[in-house]
């Protein structure tokens, strides 16, 4: 089974490896995935939920099991609880602080060579380590369970930092006491940087996570698509009850204005839906008797009865927040890098901190140890690799979710870095370019009057018979009402069939079925030709040897289809089209939407060879269809596209699902694809080049120079805001127009 957690005290990417290294050794644990971004995990196990939370919390951090909205929205309060609580702790460290630091510069802090000067001094002492335990207990208790398991943190770093400063400055309040001589400015006190450090570090998390929130609001807003309740009918008697109690078979009634709880079919009404949860489309879908409803969407101003299909994990919402919580914990390449420097960077950090502090010691102005300290815990806490951890996931995040509002299920985070290298796209033609069902776009009668009407009727009475797609496109067609006794019915396939009523002997196929049954044809040849050069499919009727009507059927052009390949075209990709119809018919539809390069009469298995021919010949290749007969043509694409109505394996097999069954979802999907992978490099450069001028600058680098020094509270600003950085430029993806 899959479960879903909401992780605690996950705090930097040295969190995220610690918990990964805990997990890979839970033998309760089959697989998982951690997403830093969200704070989340998911888990693949048969073990109870106990024994995974307990996997967590050998691992050294918690979890909280999420089944449904309602575990969100526990989860949403405490996360809410939690914002206010590190707000108000880290203004009261700031608070305290900046008042310790304004009490210096105005000078009113007493020497500590004096008798006051100790008093006050240890007084201060006191009430900032009472305030680091206040504000930040949580810190030191996991820097010390991260030390037990020798798998170091931001934590580590933090209270390293923070300590050093204390105990340094206590050192030196005992030192005075001891009667040890201190030179004039070695005399300062850093207990106010400790506090105010804590101050700013807490600051940055709780604007983090305020502006994180945003990032996980495209699952929570799907999980709250599910109603709570349902009115379940049951022997004429109509009864709310639970969603979860809904079984398959079940009829219940929407009411207008609600959401429709599971997947079904309307028994009876009709109402028009939006569907815009599902697909992207905010025009209302008409829904009648036999139409497929899907959970979660909302119901018009109409009331309906529908029969219960599918219910929990099997319904499309559960589908659709599985795969978006999938693709949001699943990393792409190049994020990877940034996951493998985070893994070492921690104890990278501490050499680093310990090697300035040697410097500082051994080559350094008077006093040696003043400035080694200071340096020291300057580097520690400017180098928390936060933003770096964050500058993949946050982004991934914001857009899956955002593609998922747009319709648009991004299945493999990998894919969203594919896009930008596609060359060539690949379009499977029926049910992709084109509808996917044949219908009537001419028709011609021979006969007038009431004998017109009659030819109707009796042909949509035995088309009605017959199993054939283009029989069902002309049954639609014709809309008769009226019944007539249909004897002796007789199909040739590929050829036409054959009937009795009481007007007499008809049958009805192609012209080759005419000429084998001697019905002349002549006086619609024009017109035939014609509409055989448009590769439409011809229909002739004819009753008792006269030819009395002829049908062109073609499966059209999706509305738009033309304007979507234009714009693929537009920048600068190569589109192909493939299809298993004949040369013609391909070459026709090519023609309609622009498209030069046509492959036709390929079989479903030859799909696949044709995609590795042109990956063969260099392109880098996206794979657009929507049948069973795609599936292995878009497992070989580089990135693969499924039209979300078509069949159920090819969706399996492609990478991005087009909910809405529109062509302009590829584009859309590109352009999301790239402005994704350009904001991970904004983030991963800003994070790389943060920590690549931090630490040098905190170590001391500017000092021989000018004389400048950075102070360790404003380290401690600058560590938090970068994160909060990376957060706000990957929520930038959100106001992205598709």
């Amino acid at each position: 089974m899959i479960y879903h957690f909401s992780l605690q005290g996950v705090k930097c990417a040295g969190c995220v490896r610690s918990l990964e290294k805990g997990l890979q050794t839970a033998d309760a644990i089959d697989d998982f995935s951690v997403n830093f971004a969200d704070r989340s995990l998911s888990v693949s196990s048969d073990a109870p939920v106990s024994q995974i939370i307990a996997a967590v919390e050998t691992a050294g951090y918690g979890a909280i099991e999420i089944s449904d909205q309602n575990d969100m929205a526990d989860i949403e309060a405490e996360e809410q609880k939690q914002y206010r609580v590190t707000l108000k702790r880290s203004l009261i460290g700031l608070a305290f602080g900046a008042l310790l630091m304004l009490q210096g510069w105005f000078g009113y802090m007493p020497d500590i060579s004096t008798a006051g000067g100790v008093v006050t001094g240890s007084i201060t002492g006191l009430a900032a380590l009472m305030l680091m335990y206040f504000c930040a207990a949580h810190i030191y208790k996991g820097a010390l369970s991260s030390a037990r398991r020798l798998s170091f943190n931001m934590d580590t770093l933090i209270a390293l930092g923070t300590g050093a400063a204390w105990i340094y400055s206590t050192g030196l309040i005992i030192a005075s006491v001891s009667g040890v001589e201190l030179p004039d400015v070695a005399r300062h006190l850093y207990y106010e940087a400790s506090v105010m450090i804590l101050g700013f570090i807490l600051l940055g998390q709780a604007l983090e996570a305020r502006a994180r929130k945003k990032t996980g609001d495209a699952v929570r807003s799907l999980m709250n698509l599910k109603p709570a309740h349902a009115l379940r009918i049951r022997q004429g008697v109509e009864k709310e009850v639970a969603v979860e109690l809904l079984a398959p078979g079940d009829e219940v009634r929407v009411r207008p204005g609600e959401r429709v709880p599971v997947d079904g079919v309307v028994v009876s009404g009709e109402s028009y839906l939006d569907e815009a949860m599902l697909t992207g489309e905010s025009v209302p879908v008409h829904k009648t008797e036999g139409s497929a409803l899907v959970g979660g969407t909302l119901n018009g101003s109409g009331s309906f009865k529908m029969r219960v299909e599918k219910t929990g994990s099997q319904t499309v919402l559960a589908q659709i927040i599985e795969a978006v919580r999938d693709a949001q914990n699943c990393k792409p390449e190049l994020g990877k890098l940034a996951d493998k420097i985070a893994a070492v960077f921690v104890p990278v950090v501490m050499l680093i901190a310990l090697l300035t502090a040697s410097i500082w010691w051994k080559f350094g102005p008077e006093p040696q140890i003043t400035y080694a300290v200071i340096t020291m815990m300057t580097v520690l806490i400017i180098a928390c690799p936060c933003a770096l951890g964050l500058a993949t996931p946050m982004s991934v995040m914001v857009a899956v979710g955002k593609a998922a509002g747009s319709g648009i299920l991004i299945r493999n985070a990998d894919a969203l870095q594919l896009a930008e290298k596609v060359t060539t796209v690949v379009l499977d033609k029926t049910g992709t370019v084109t509808e996917g069902k044949p219908v009537v776009t001419n028709s011609l009668y021979l006969v007038e009057g009431e004998f017109r009407e009659q030819v109707i009727q009796s042909v949509a009475a035995i088309e009605t018979a017959s199993e054939h797609p283009l029989a069902a496109a002309i049954v639609t067609h014709l809309e008769s009402k009226q019944t007539v006794e249909v004897r002796s019915f007789e199909n040739q396939p590929g050829a036409g069939l054959a009937a009795e009523t009481d007007m007499g002997i008809w049958r009805i196929g192609n012209h080759q079925w005419m000429q084998q049954h001697e019905v002349l044809c002549d006086t619609v040849k024009g017109q035939a030709e014609h509409w055989s050069q448009e590769a439409k499919s011809l229909v002739y009727v004819a009753l008792n040897q006269e030819l009395v009507a002829i049908y062109a059927i073609a499966d059209p052009v999706k509305q738009d289809s033309a304007d979507a390949i234009r714009v693929l075209k537009d920048s600068g990709l190569k589109v192909i089209l493939l299809s298993g119809d004949n040369a013609r018919t391909a070459k026709a539809i090519a023609d309609q939407v622009g498209i030069k390069q046509v492959f036709s009469d390929v079989k479903p298995e030859q799909k696949q060879a044709v995609i590795k021919s042109l990956q063969q010949e260099g392109d880098v290749v996206a794979m657009v269809g929507d049948g069973i007969n795609d599936a292995p043509a878009l497992a070989q694409a580089d990135l693969g596209y499924a039209i979300g109505a078509g069949a159920d394996v090819a969706i399996a097999s492609a990478d991005v699902t087009l909910m809405s069954g529109s062509l302009s979802g590829v584009s859309r999907a590109m352009t999301l694809s790239k402005a994704t992978v350009k904001n991970i490099r904004q983030n991963l450069f800003g994070a790389f080049i943060y920590n690549g001028l931090a630490i040098p600058v905190a170590a001391g680098l500017l000092y021989p120079l000018a004389g400048v020094l950075l102070n360790p509270a404003i380290a401690g600003a600058a560590m938090a805001m970068s994160s909060v950085t990376v957060v706000s430029n990957a929520n930038r993806l959100r106001l992205l127009r598709l």
